[in-house]
């Protein structure tokens, strides 16, 4: 059998070549970087301030799964709050204790509104009062996007019913640990599902996977083409030369296939799809306990930044004793004016926004600690190509190409999700290749392959 072609080395690449190889399916995973793990990476500076790429949140139920679990530490506490109107408010319960939020909920259940837009969704969600004062400005700063343009489907992202919440909350009280709450769809939580660390940071946490999978992974080889034949994947053109293939699988933003896929125009659609690029700003302090809790959303849109990370709220070992690392996520395009500002600019304007929440922090500041930007931060879900989105949730449109991860399925997923998600790919890719029927692959609850319905403008 021809090898099947794995484009990238991240989370969800790796787990798919684990799951092939104890299929005994052949592959090979190209990854165009020098290194594996994609932002699932992280690195440790010479003062001992640890930097992860992207926020990673990682589970026991993952951990384990990954064969990680005996390098995991538990998080014992991990907690969000919101900052408004000059005060800091636990989420989601704390806001809720305003009086205007509880009742604008309440009026929303007595009459409940249409749903045809991100914004509605919120209204009806939350009440009219709190979506318009902090759900809407925050999904417009990290999306780019107007809540009026969103699909409501960006609701899926978050946690579960309130109930549900108040359960698994707490549960993290009575067993003094971070229990996960809105952090897997694919799979339940419960007080026994909860938050854990890596020693030596997040990079290790594929290490396992990589062990299993190394002799298959070529690095520095970026695919420069998929190449299809009447709408079918035969080969893959890496560093110019042609290597035959049973199958694809893609890890990369969506909206790049219609350039690599030769031989189709059935992803076309995809070009337009839109991705929120970001900066996110490393600031050294000394002191610990800046914030109020280890992340603080900020809807207050004359900001540059609209959410603050102190990790080591939660994990101590990230920073040195007595100082802490507090990260700012600023949404952005490419080359526009944050884009293109310096470090130095990113953290006078960081600081400048930071004093106002914390007063000291200009006294408590160390230095910057890195600056990293991405170009494909967040996906964003236009209503105006929905309908692509969900036709492409379930085909390509082209036989034998597949795409998982968060970027790869153009999803709103966290780490324990691209995991379950990537191995019911598998499922369709290994009935695929070895010549099944389609129904083969429903048995993992995702639908199957259907290359007549083209994604195309």
């Amino acid at each position: 059998m021809k090898p099947i072609a794995i484009l990238g080395a991240g989370i969800a690449g790796l787990t798919a070549a684990r799951a092939l190889r104890r299929r005994g399916l052949p592959f090979i995973v190209f990854e165009a970087g020098k290194s594996i793990g994609g932002l699932a990476s992280s690195f440790k500076d010479g003062e001992g301030f640890s930097h992860d790429f992207g926020a990673h949140f990682v589970s026991n139920r993952l951990a384990a799964l990954l064969g990680a679990g005996d390098i995991c530490r538990t998080v014992r506490h991990y907690g969000e709050a919101v900052h408004l109107d000059g005060k800091s408010y636990s989420y989601p319960f704390g806001l809720m204790r305003r009086p205007e939020f509880a009742l604008a909920a309440a009026r929303e259940r007595i009459y409940p509104r249409e749903v045809h837009t991100a914004a509605d969704w919120y209204r009806h969600k939350y009440g009219t009062t709190l979506a318009e004062r902090v759900a809407i400005p925050l999904t417009e700063s990290w999306s780019g996007a107007t809540a009026e343009e969103l699909s409501p489907a960006v609701g899926q992202k978050f946690g579960p019913r309130i109930l549900k919440a108040l359960y698994l909350s707490a549960a993290a009280i009575v067993t003094r640990t971070a229990v996960c709450s809105g952090y897997s769809h694919e799979m339940s939580e419960s007080a026994g599902v909860h938050h854990v660390y890596p020693e030596g940071g997040i990079a290790r946490l594929l290490e396992p996977t990589a062990a299993e999978v190394g002799d298959a992974i070529r690095l520095e080889s970026r695919v420069e083409a998929v190449l299809t034949d009447k709408n079918r994947v035969e080969a893959v053109r890496v560093g110019g030369r042609e290597i035959a293939v049973s199958a694809a699988i893609s890890t990369a933003p969506v909206n790049i296939l219609p350039r690599i896929v030769e031989g189709t125009n059935r992803l076309d659609g995809l070009a337009a799809f839109r991705y929120r690029p970001m900066i996110f700003v490393n600031l050294h302090f000394e002191g610990r306990g800046l914030l109020p809790d280890t992340m603080l959303w900020i809807p207050d849109r004359s900001q540059p930044f609209f959410r603050i990370t102190e990790t080591p709220i939660s994990v101590a070992s990230l920073a040195p004793a007595g100082k802490t690392i507090l990260t700012f996520d600023i949404g952005c395009q490419v080359g526009d004016r944050h884009w293109t500002m310096s470090d130095s600019e990113l953290t006078a304007i960081c600081l400048e926004g930071l004093s106002w929440i914390v007063p000291q922090a200009r006294r408590a500041f160390i230095k910057t600690g890195g600056v990293l930007r991405t170009p494909a931060a967040y996906p964003v879900y236009l209503s105006e190509y929905e309908h692509l989105r969900l036709r492409f949730a379930q085909t390509t449109g082209v036989d034998g190409l597949y795409s998982i991860g968060r970027n790869g399925e153009f999803a709103h997923i966290l780490m324990e999700d691209v995991y379950w998600r990537t191995l019911k790919r598998v499922e369709q890719v290994a009935a695929y290749v070895e010549g099944l029927p389609p129904e083969a692959g429903l048995r993992s609850g995702m639908p199957s392959q259907e290359p007549d319905h083209p994604i195309a403008a």
